[in-house]
């Protein structure tokens, strides 16, 4: 059994894309976004490759002792001019393998974001969370994070 304790978190690589693809379609919403096939989509490697060359961009994993990746989350960092300049860090795509939950893994890699993002100078880390993600809005609100904005979107 994997506890937070036990794991690293590591820049992802090439090879762990499957992995991630497969957390992110792993509930209603992701499977309704993302292609599970075997070979998987060029376009998950191409958006890898753009994500890998941003330097504003972070996508990280979570592995066990085995070196299995079990959790993955993406830190944006955006300069701005509001707030006086300050940037700030955006949280997204957070997931933790269905069989590593509730062992303080998510904890663990959000944690490690917020003191990525205060280390690269932001001064403020915000997500997004869908409205139907209940159990996440609380586990966020655990960790701190107060309910501030309401989100809209244009679907293309």
């Amino acid at each position: 059994m994997t506890e937070a304790s036990s794991i690293t978190i590591r820049r992802a690589r090439r090879e762990d894309v499957a992995a991630i693809v497969g957390m992110l379609a792993d509930d209603p919403l992701g499977s309704a976004r993302e292609r599970i096939e075997d070979p998987l989509p060029q376009s998950y490697y191409e958006a890898f490759a753009r994500v890998e060359r941003d330097p504003n961009l972070q996508l990280v994993v979570a592995v066990d002792g085995d070196g299995v990746v079990i959790g993955c989350l993406q830190l944006a960092v955006l300069p701005g001019i509001s707030s006086q300049g300050g940037s700030r860090g955006l949280l997204e795509d957070v997931r933790v393998a269905k069989r590593c939950r509730s062992r303080g893994i998510g904890e663990k890699l959000v944690q490690w974001a917020v003191m990525e993002a205060r280390a690269r100078g932001c001064m403020l880390v915000e997500l997004l969370t869908h409205q139907t993600r209940v159990d996440a809005q609380r586990f966020y609100e655990r960790l701190g994070f107060a309910r501030s904005h309401v989100g809209m979107t244009i679907r293309f």
